[in-house]
Order: C-alpha cells, then sequence, then structure tokens
C-alpha cells in the first residue's frame, strides 16, 4: 500500500492473540491472512481470493519460473526428513546416543555441546537450526532434554551468532546494507566491512543471548512454561508433550540395531554440511563480479545450496541403509515416515510465508518506521531504534526485512541528528530484529529451530519467550546507558552484569530439577 494505515497491524496482531489464546499455529495464522487480504482487496470476497491464491503459487512459481527460494526450502525439509528416518531406520541414531553417552555424562554437557555446535555453524540461519537440532537431537534425548529446551539453545545460538558474523549469510548481506547507506551519507572513514566489525560490540542482545543462554544450561534455571517441559523430560522421560499433536515423533521399524554404525549417521551429516558450504562458495562466486570472501557469501544461493546439500546427504544415507539389506517395504515406509514428519513443518512454513508476504503489501513495517522523527532525545534513540526494530521484526516474521527498511532510517536520523551515533544507531536496529526473531512465532528462523529440534512449534515459542525478553531488558538498558554515555563498552559490560545478576538471582529462587527416586 503506498499509505500504509493502522489497519496494516491488525494481520499480525490478530495472528499473535489468536496464536497466544488458542495456541492453535495454523488457525490464528490463517485468521491473519483471511483479514489481511480482506483488508488489501478493500473487503472483497473475489479479491482477497485473489490476493491469498497469488501469494500462495508465489511459493511454488514466480515470473514463470520454479522460485528457487521458498520452495527449494520445502524441498530441502523433505529431504532432510527422509535423510532423519533413514539415519535412524539404518541404527546411525542409536549408535550415535551410544557412543556420546559413553563421553557426554550429563544434561549439562549434553546442552554445552549443542551449544557449541551452533556457534560453530555460524554459515547461514536456516543451514545453523536444521544441522544442529538434527545432529544434537540422539544425545539430548539420551539425557532426556526437553526438545523445547533444545530448540531454545539452538534457536538462541542460530540468529545471534550469524548477525555477528562477517562470513555468513546474515554478515554479508548486513554488510552491503550498511555500505549503502555509509555512502549515501558520505560517511568515508571505514567502509561497509569496517562499520559491520566495529558494531559487533555493540549488539549487546546477540552478546547477550549467547552469555544468557550459557548460563541458562550451567546453572539449570529452568523457569516459566520450560519448566513444566523440563520437568516431564526428567521425571517422566517424555522429551515432548504426549497429549499434543502436531510435531509428531514417528517411531520407524529398525533394522537390528546392533548393525548401526556411528558411521550412518556421521558420513551423511558431514556431506551435507560440505556439500552445502561448497555450494554456497560456488553459487557465489559465480554470482559476485569480483571474488572475495565477502562478495561471495554477500551473492550466494542458499536455497539452492541447501537442495544440493540436502540431495547428497540422502543419497549416502540411503547407500549406508542399503548395505544393511533392509527390504524395499521397509524402505518406501521408512521414507514415508520421513516425510511425514516434516509437514506440519512445512504446513507452518507457507502459512508464516502467507501472512510475511500480505503484511509486506500492507506496508505494516514502514507504517512503524513513520513513529520516529527528530522530537525523541538523541539519547534514547538507540533503545527506541531497538523496540521498535523488536517489534517490527515480532510482527512481520522477518528480520532480514526490518534489516531493509529500518537500517536506512536510522542511517538517516543519524546523519540528520549526530554523525556519530550512526553505528551505534546501526547495532540497535540489528539487535531489535533478532530479538523480534526470537520471539516472533511467524519468524521462519523460529520455526526451522522447531523443526530442526523436533520440538511443537508453538511450545517452543512460548518457552523461548521469557528468556529472550530478559535479555531484551538488559539489552535496552544497555542501549540506553550508550546513549547517555556514548561508550559502547560501558553499555555492553552494563548489560552482560544486569543479565549476570538476574540469572544469579534465579539461581538462588529456582531449585533444579531432579528425578523422581
Amino acid at each position: 500500500m503506498d499509505n500504509p494505515s493502522i489497519l496494516s497491524l491488525l494481520p499480525p496482531l490478530i495472528a499473535l492473540a489468536m496464536i497466544i489464546a488458542t495456541r492453535k499455529v495454523l488457525l490464528s495464522l490463517g485468521a491473519g491472512i483471511i483479514i489481511g487480504a480482506f483488508i488489501l482487496s478493500e473487503w472483497s470476497i473475489p479479491g482477497a481470493l485473489s490476493i491469498i491464491w497469488s501469494n500462495f503459487a508465489g511459493i511454488f512459481v514466480t515470473d514463470g519460473a520454479i522460485n528457487n527460494w521458498e520452495f527449494y526450502i520445502i524441498l530441502f525439509l523433505l529431504l532432510l526428513g527422509v535423510m532423519a528416518a533413514m539415519i535412524s531406520f539404518s541404527g546411525g541414531s542409536h549408535a550415535f546416543g551410544e557412543w556420546a553417552l559413553q563421553r557426554v555424562k550429563t544434561r549439562v554437557g549434553a546442552q554445552l555441546i549443542t551449544l557449541f555446535l551452533g556457534i560453530l555453524v555460524f554459515i547461514d540461519d536456516y543451514f545453523n537450526s536444521l544441522t544442529v537440532g538434527q545432529v544434537s537431537r540422539p544425545l539430548t534425548d539420551r539425557h532426556h532434554v526437553s526438545r523445547a529446551k533444545l530448540a531454545y539453545i539452538v534457536d538462541t545460538a542460530a540468529a545471534p551468532i550469524c548477525v555477528i558474523a562477517p562470513l555468513s549469510s546474515w554478515g554479508a548481506y548486513i554488510i552491503t546494507v550498511i555500505a549503502d547507506v555509509l555512502d549515501s551519507h558520505s560517511v568515508t572513514e571505514y567502509g561497509g566491512l569496517q562499520a559491520f566489525i566495529y558494531m559487533i560490540p555493540m549488539n549487546f542482545y546477540a552478546l547477550t543471548a549467547l552469555l544468557f543462554v550459557f548460563l541458562v544450561i550451567v546453572w539449570k534455571l529452568d523457569f516459566g512454561p520450560m519448566r513444566i517441559h523440563e520437568e516431564r523430560a526428567v521425571k517422566e522421560h517424555h522429551v515432548i508433550d504426549p497429549s499434543r499433536s502436531g510435531m509428531i515423533e514417528t517411531e520407524v521399524t529398525k533394522v537390528d540395531e546392533s548393525q548401526g554404525k556411528l558411521r550412518d549417521l556421521i558420513v551423511p551429516i558431514l556431506v551435507l554440511i560440505l556439500t552445502t558450504v561448497v555450494s554456497m562458495i560456488v553459487t557465489g562466486a559465480a554470482a559476485a563480479d569480483t571474488v572475495t570472501p565477502l562478495s561471495v557469501f554477500a551473492e550466494t544461493d542458499v536455497a539452492s545450496s541447501l537442495l544440493y546439500g540436502g540431495i547428497a546427504g540422502l543419497i549416502v544415507s540411503v547407500f549406508l541403509t542399503l548395505a544393511k539389506r533392509p527390504t524395499m517395504a521397509s524402505m518406501w515406509e521408512t521414507t514415508r515416515l520421513g516425510i511425514g514428519t516434516m509437514l506440519p513443518a512445512i504446513y507452518i512454513l507457507i502459512f508464516a510465508w502467507l501472512i510475511v508476504a500480505i503484511i509486506d503489501e500492507l506496508g505494516t513495517g514502514m507504517y512503524l518506521a513513520n513513529y520516529i522523527d527528530g522530537s525523541i532525545p538523541l539519547f534514547l534513540l538507540p533503545g527506541l531504534l531497538f523496540l521498535l526494530a523488536g517489534f517490527m521484526a515480532f510482527s512481520t516474521g522477518t528480520s532480514w526485512g526490518t534489516f531493509s527498511i529500518l537500517l536506512p532510517i536510522a542511517g538517516e536520523i543519524a546523519a540528520t541528528l549526530d554523525i556519530t551515533m550512526m553505528l551505534p544507531m546501526l547495532a540497535a536496529v540489528l539487535a531489535g530484529s533478532i530479538l523480534g526473531d526470537h520471539c516472533s512465532p511467524i519468524s521462519d528462523t523460529t520455526i526451522l529451530s522447531s523443526t530442526g529440534a523436533g520440538s511443537h512449534h508453538i511450545d517452543h515459542v512460548m518457552t523461548q519467550l521469557p528468556y529472550a525478553l530478559i535479555t531484551a531488558g538488559s539489552a535496552l538498558a544497555g542501549y540506553i546507558i550508550l546513549g547517555l554515555t556514548g561508550s559502547t563498552s560501558l553499555g555492553l559490560v552494563s548489560t552482560m552484569t544486569l543479565a549476570v545478576i538476574i540469572a544469579l538471582l534465579l539461581k538462588m529462587m529456582i531449585k533444579p530439577i531432579t528425578a523422581s527416586v
């Protein structure tokens, strides 16, 4: 819409309110999609149906060709589901669980390894969320860590590490946007990459989120809805809520698990990772005008690379499974079940893409951005931009869309009021976007973290929210201090100190969960 109105807020607010009230994700997203389509069509039923259909069809075909983003992501999820089922069927998951159980003796250790893997796999958030969840699941299941807790660890590592890593799909994209902002305001003392590196310690939310999840693991800070899931996992050994539908645990008929080898899990995952990374480099180098590490990751085709990696990983897992001499009937059944485990996530993802597309047409992000003006005290602007970016990403379900709208606006404000505040304001937008991404049930990263961990999506959203809000409060205090003092170090230390103090208070208040005798 050329002139977005307050009605543009209606679809995301209705969807989010219904999700909280009913905990039925598809129904809630569907309501938001319908309301948004009616607003766009000026309350015409045929017009609304046409808008919904065109956006749905666009997920699969765009400009007369196959959509090599959303559709490829769907294909990758299906391939990953079948690959995971083959690994389980062949006994690979069991073998990995036995191997890890001998080396990782505690629940804390299992969670820390998951966090370490999440930090290590910084190339892309989709890749991170799905791969780390799949690899860690056999280990955390053996130590009775709830899937909701696993999803929180995976999600908290994925976006924060990607947004502060220059050589990631996120970092490369952000650097190009920042370079344009700096160039448009004739800022020449640093380029896009140098500015990005300067901004890493200013991203208070991302850095503190990583610190806080570490403290949550080592101090066993299970509170709010998360405690219910962890108590069930520890005391009843149910890592997911058995009474809920959605992300279904499908028990496949396995070959003799004694035939399972560690390589049955490790080799397909390594092939998946290596093929994806190589594909990202090749596709990025082919598209870049000048081949440099930054240009390669700025131009890389993430979705195609994931698809190639998924195909390679599945082929290897099938060959390793065939070596066990299973029946063809059992192979087909495993394939069917593998596809079935991914369908709930795919349905949610499609609905999320639809509502994000409609929200984009309504101009929700631009409507929110218009509230920033020069009448606000300068020292409050980093904190305000942090909150606005958080609410925008939460409402629209896209951190990248928030980057594209708010980074230029933040740059314009800084250039007009105080050019020395340019980087802190840009960093506040990045931090707020990650906050909103973490909290939003319509964020694709949140959905894929649920999928990778094998968690019910709404359980992941509700259990992660209190942890994200605590980190957000700490970061907001840091941005206010940064605005008052102009000191990045003081702002970061204040943020992390406040987060540690809150964690210590929780540690004194919360009794660790112990298994029933």
